[in-house]
């Protein structure tokens, strides 16, 4: 639960979308297309609509005719190329046209408990148009070009939860197929995908070859918005985590592998390796990880002989010699031997979302809060927040966008309105304030009320030992976009691409199967080209 490590996390079958498109294709779904109103050049308005755990949902898709001088991923943008929103069953006329109306304004509009999730997405312009001008030319497009970008149009926002009116999580919570966590969120976006696919297909007139069309996925950028809620939501990422970790202790405690097992290793080797060198960042400090990553790789696979293979527990022996590699090769090793081990590692998902909620326990001691700090929590009270350099930074939500962003403490202002993210400082100052006390923990909140969201959660943690990340939040050196690869490669994502230490670009859904290809829906782990 170090930043680090958390920052070098790879998608695995426990991803969000990998259970999605499995869901999917055990009730044998298919997406129908009732409505198609584009034009020649692309632009206008469509309907997708499947059922799926007893339940219709459509997503409708707004396409537009956007100036290039006002595309643009960030926060600030007011316009996009195309909107879309999921919705809860299959919208009459008078709600498409409603959502047609409304979509493509985001915020500034409002929305219906209807309306499921809310998104916006712009071009890959340079792929999007060389992708128009082939399929025009009776030719497919050039599979480099197709293999270096990855996806012809890039999300910049998949809304759900309630946000601008549409509906509460706890309004699909409990259905099949939608109650673990972003299961409407993914859903969204692999129909986003797909209609990614028949935008093109439909301006340049003709089909895309299926290899092609699968290695275009969806594309993604990320900024802090996303990072506070792996801390406000530990309990959530505590779930995630034990799923993880029990997968990994299942097949670690495989005595031996069959055959079969032995096969899938090492053509998932080979195609990591592959990935690995397709995947191409810019970012300095990124590319010198991927760098060291594709040479251990290289390592890694020579030392996976037969021989080793056969043996006793060799799943284990694995994961005990990886120490010898960097965090990112650790954390690839791992990803890679929980995909041939479906049986194992598939039924956790459905631990993945979470029935509990932070308590605060007034009638507990203190001499109980101050062991339950001492066991979990030294590594916060072991720093030193009166170091300049342990408290540089400062968490605060822009009263533009109401997003979240990250100041410069002892640079800038504003620390005055910061939001409540530095978890480790809170918790030393409750152990502080808590040396010597007696008694139940109400009274001394009693005394110190500054102290009960330290409490509460200090409390609610206990019991939950991958709830909290165990670094200094508000240091200097903190990276907010390791908290942005562990989260969104639970999500499924891969070819991280990072553009700061707060913002990343990604790929979704690369190398999943299209509406069509249902029943192929799990080997894509890692795509490459060609898969």
């Amino acid at each position: 639960m170090r930043l680090r490590r958390m920052g070098a996390a790879f998608p695995t079958r426990l991803s969000f979308l990998r259970s999605l498109l499995r869901a999917l294709a055990a009730e044998n779904v298919r997406v129908e297309r009732p409505v198609w109103h584009i034009d020649t050049a692309g632009f206008g308005h469509a309907v997708y609509s499947l059922r799926f755990g007893g339940h219709d949902y459509s997503l409708i898709a707004v396409s537009n005719d956007l100036p290039d001088a006002m595309r643009t991923d960030r926060v600030i943008a007011t316009r996009w190329d195309t909107a879309y929103v999921l919705y809860d069953g299959i919208p009459d006329a008078d709600e498409v046209a409603r959502i047609v109306r409304d979509a493509p304004l985001q915020e500034a509009a409002r929305f219906t408990p209807r309306d499921i999730v809310l998104s916006r997405a712009n071009k890959s312009v340079r792929l999007f148009n060389h992708v128009v001008e082939a399929l025009r030319s009776g030719q497919q497009p050039d599979p480099a070009r197709v293999q270096q970008t990855g996806y012809l149009m890039r999300t910049t926002a998949v809304y759900g939860n309630g946000k601008f009116g549409i509906a509460d999580r706890g309004h699909i919570a409990d259905r099949p197929g939608l109650g673990g966590p972003f299961m409407a969120e993914m859903l969204t976006v692999w129909l986003i995908r797909g209609f990614t696919h028949d935008l093109v297909e439909h301006i340049g007139g003709r089909k895309l070859d299926p290899a092609i069309k699968r290695h275009l996925g969806i594309g993604n950028a990320t900024g802090l918005g996303m990072a506070p809620f792996l801390v406000n939501h530990p309990l959530l990422l505590d779930a995630w985590m034990q799923a993880r970790e029990t997968a990994i202790a299942r097949i670690r405690a495989i005595r031996q592998l069959q055959t079969a097992d032995i096969e899938k290793i090492y053509a998932l080797t080979a195609r990591a390796a592959q990935h690995l060198a397709e995947w191409q960042v810019a970012d300095e400090v990124a590319a010198t990880r991927l760098s060291v990553l594709r040479q251990e790789w290289q390592h890694f696979a020579a030392t996976l002989t037969p021989e080793m293979l056969l043996s006793n527990r060799p799943v284990d022996q694995i994961i005990l010699d990886s120490v010898r590699y960097s965090i990112d090769t650790q954390e690839l090793i791992v990803a890679m031997l929980l995909e041939p081990f479906g049986p194992l590692v598939d039924p956790l998902t459905h631990c993945m979302a979470t029935p509990f909620l932070p308590q605060l326990d007034p009638s507990m001691s203190c001499e109980s809060l101050r062991a339950a700090i001492s066991a979990d929590w030294d590594w916060a009270c072991a720093i030193d927040f009166e170091a300049p350099e342990a408290c540089a930074q400062f968490w605060y939500v822009s009263e533009e966008k109401l997003e979240p962003r990250l100041g410069q403490r002892h640079h800038e202002n504003g620390a005055d309105q910061e939001t409540p993210l530095d978890i480790a400082r809170q918790v030393k100052a409750l152990a502080q304030d808590l040396t010597g006390a007696s008694g139940e923990v109400a009274g001394f909140l009693a005394l110190f009320p500054q102290h009960r969201a330290a409490a509460r959660r200090v409390q609610s943690l206990i019991n939950h030992p991958y709830a909290e990340i165990r670094d200094n939040l508000i240091a200097a050196d903190c990276l907010p976009v390791d908290i942005l690869r562990c989260k969104l490669a639970f999500f499924g994502a891969a070819k991280f691409d990072p553009k700061s230490d707060r913002w990343t670009r990604i790929t979704l859904a690369q190398g999943a199967p299209c509406f069509d290809e249902l029943d192929n829906a799990d080997d894509w782990w890692l795509p490459v080209a060609g898969l």
